[in-house]
C-alpha cells in the first residue's frame, strides 16, 4: 500500500483529489500498487466534504507518520511550501509539485536533496499543465542536443491577445474579460508582465543546459505594453502576436533564455494557439522540431499532471537521477539579452525608414510599420530611440 498526502486543498489540491477517487481503479491499474489519500493539509474547514475524515491542519502529522511515502504540494508561493517540500525530502519522501515558482527559486536545492536521500523531486505540472514537456526532454528526447525551445506557456496572456485579434477588444478590456472568467487574478501581474511565463522558460532551461537558472537573470517583458494598433497591423502583414518564452544555446557555449512579446508568422503553427491553450516548440538535432500543446493551465489539467507524477513516483522506489540539474554560482553562462538577434516590428511616425525595412512597409493607424533586417537587442534599443518609435516586437524566426 502506497499512502500519498496533498499539501493544499485549492484549485489544484482539490483537483487532485477529485481526479484521483474519480479514476482510482484505473490508477491503481497504472501503479502497479494499491494506492489511497492519507491526509490533506489545510487550514480552512470542510465538514461537508465526503473526505473530511482526511484533512489536517498539522504538518507534522504528515512529516511523521512513515506510511506517507509521497506528498503533492499544491500550495504555491516559495513559502512555507520550501519549508514543507524540503523537510518531506528530507525524510525520504518524494515530493510531486504544481509550484513553478518554487521549482524556478528552490529546485536546485530540493533536487539535491532528492537525490542525497534517494527519492523524488517530480513537477511535470509546474510547466505547461497537462502539457507533457519535463518528463519528455530528460526521457524520451534524451539522446538528442536540445538547441532552442520557444513556447506560450501562459493561457492568460494568450486569451487576452486572442481576444484584442478576434474581438478587437483594447488590451485592458480583453483583462477584465479574462479576470471575469477567472482566468486572470485580481492582481494580474505575475502574468499579464510575463513573470509565470519566466519561471517556466527558467525549469525548461535548468533542465536542458544542467545548471540553474534563476528568474532573476532573465529578462522579461509582459504583454501590457502591446497596443490593438500593433496587433491589427502585425495581422495584415502575415504575423500573431504572442507572449513567446525562449531558450536557445549559442555558439559560444552559453545559454539565452527570455520571455518578450513576438510576431510570430502564419507559416509557423505556434501562431496558431489561442486562447487559454499553451504551446511548446522544441528543437534537437536528432528529431529537428517537436510540438506540445494542450490546456497549460487549470484545475484537472494540472491536476491530472500532478497525478501523472505521483504515480511514477509511488512506481520509482529509488531516485530518478536524470531529472535534475546543478546550482550556479554565477550567472556566466548565461547570454545578455543585449546579444538576442532577430528582425524586429517598429512602428514610427517617421517616414524615410526604408533603409531599414527588410521588405512591407505599411500603414498603422497613421503611422508607419516595417520589419526590420536582422539586427541585436541593442541595435534595435538605438533604433527604436532614433525613430522614436512606439512599438518594439521581435519576430520569432
Amino acid at each position: 500500500m502506497s499512502k500519498f498526502a496533498v499539501l493544499g486543498h485549492g484549485v489544484v489540491g482539490s483537483g487532485v483529489v477529485e481526479l484521483f477517487y474519480k479514476n482510482k481503479n484505473s490508477i491503481l491499474k497504472k501503479a502497479g500498487t494499491d494506492m489511497d489519500i492519507k491526509y490533506i493539509l489545510d487550514l480552512r474547514d470542510f465538514p461537508d466534504s465526503p473526505y473530511a475524515e482526511k484533512f489536517t491542519k498539522d504538518f507534522n502529522d504528515i512529516l511523521n507518520d512513515d506510511e506517507v511515502t509521497v506528498v503533492a504540494e499544491c500550495m504555491g508561493g516559495v513559502e512555507p511550501a520550501f519549508t514543507f517540500v524540503k523537510s518531506c525530502l528530507e525524510k525520504g519522501k518524494s515530493v510531486c509539485t504544481s509550484n513553478k515558482e518554487l521549482v524556478a527559486e528552490k529546485g536546485d536545492i530540493l533536487l539535491s536533496i532528492a537525490k542525497e536521500k534517494n527519492c523524488n523531486f517530480f513537477f511535470e505540472a509546474s510547466v505547461g499543465g497537462a502539457i507533457p514537456i519535463i518528463r519528455p526532454l530528460h526521457k524520451c528526447l534524451a539522446g538528442n542536443d536540445i538547441t532552442e525551445v520557444a513556447g506560450i506557456l501562459n493561457g492568460t496572456t494568450n486569451f487576452i491577445l486572442t481576444k484584442m485579434y478576434n474581438d478587437k477588444m483594447s488590451f485592458e478590456d480583453a483583462l477584465k474579460l479574462a479576470q471575469e472568467l477567472g482566468y486572470a487574478e485580481k492582481d494580474p501581474t505575475a502574468d499579464v508582465e510575463g513573470h509565470d511565463a519566466c519561471r517556466k522558460i527558467c525549469i525548461i532551461s535548468s533542465l536542458i543546459f544542467g545548471k540553474h537558472v534563476y528568474p532573476k537573470n532573465v529578462f522579461t517583458k509582459g504583454i501590457s505594453k502591446v497596443n490593438l494598433a500593433d496587433v491589427a497591423t502585425a495581422d495584415n502583414m502575415g504575423y500573431a502576436v504572442k507572449l513567446i518564452a525562449s531558450f536557445k544555446k549559442l555558439e559560444n557555449g552559453k545559454i539565452l533564455p527570455a520571455v518578450m512579446p513576438m510576431l510570430i508568422p502564419f507559416e509557423n503553427i505556434i501562431s496558431k494557439v489561442d486562447d487559454v491553450f499553451n504551446a511548446v516548440l522544441v528543437t534537437g538535432d536528432g528529431f529537428d522540431k517537436a510540438m506540445f500543446y494542450g490546456r497549460g493551465a487549470g484545475k484537472l489539467p494540472t491536476a491530472s499532471a500532478v497525478m501523472g507524477d505521483i504515480i511514477d513516483a509511488a512506481k520509482h522506489k529509488v531516485n530518478v537521477f536524470s531529472q535534475s540539474w546543478e546550482s550556479a554560482s554565477d550567472d556566466s553562462f548565461i547570454e545578455c539579452v543585449e546579444s538576442f538577434t532577430a528582425k524586429w516590428y517598429f512602428r514610427t511616425a517617421e517616414k524615410n525608414i526604408s533603409e531599414y525595412a527588410d521588405g512591407e512597409i505599411t500603414d498603422a493607424n497613421g503611422e508607419t510599420a516595417f520589419i526590420s533586417k536582422e539586427m541585436t537587442f541593442a541595435q534595435a534599443k538605438a533604433l527604436e530611440e532614433k525613430l522614436s518609435a512606439s512599438a518594439v516586437i521581435p519576430v520569432l524566426a
